[in-house]
């Protein structure tokens, strides 16, 4: 399990000191990007805090920059990922930001449950350099929602990720770890 904590001991607890540590890293290459990646948010009084760790969102895979799965999810017995289909979970995330509790409630289960409907069938985003505050770098360009995830480097196995979510002003923030341990299926 990633712990926040041990990667960003420092995190960052508001939208402003996330921007500022953002800021201040280094831009990402696609290439760097390729792999599978585990992810953890970084709370900082988003609107969307918690929703991803309540549906038991894994992390993401990058095959190559048109292949890529944004959201992986762990198969009941732990053993493997699967590719969820961003577009049928999560086609109304803006509007669930405004429903009191939605993202306090744990619903992996339902979306575990909800596999054979939910699954992706291909990729279901493409990796690209765009220009983010400023900077050149890698970006996650989800192709049937209006969300971009700009990437910066932390380390040499770490990004700090901005999702830039149409409809909402601040970026929210999460991390990835490299972390090729469990294969996609």
């Amino acid at each position: 399990m990633l712990m926040l904590a041990d990667v960003l001991p420092d995190t960052p607890t508001t939208t402003d000191d996330a921007l500022q540590r953002y800021d201040a890293l280094p831009a990402v290459e696609p290439e760097f990007m390729i792999g599978t990646w585990h992810g953890a948010e970084v709370p900082t009084a988003h609107p969307l805090d918690g929703m991803l760790a309540a549906s038991g969102w894994w992390g993401k895979q990058f095959r190559d920059a048109e292949t890529v799965h944004p959201l992986l999810f762990p198969t009941s017995d732990g053993s493997a990922l699967w590719p969820l289909n961003p577009a049928l979970a999560f086609g109304g995330l803006g509007v669930a930001t405004k429903v009191p509790g939605v993202k306090n409630r744990n619903f992996a289960g339902t979306i575990a449950a909800l596999r054979p409907i939910l699954a992706a069938r291909g990729a279901k985003a493409r990796l690209r350099t765009t220009r983010y505050r400023g900077v050149d770098t890698a970006t996650m360009i989800y192709d049937q929602l209006p969300i971009n995830d700009v990437f910066r480097k932390l380390d040499d196995q770490t990004v700090l990720g901005a999702m830039d979510l149409r409809g909402i002003r601040r970026p929210y923030f999460f991390l990835l770890r490299r972390d090729d341990s469990l294969p996609v299926v």
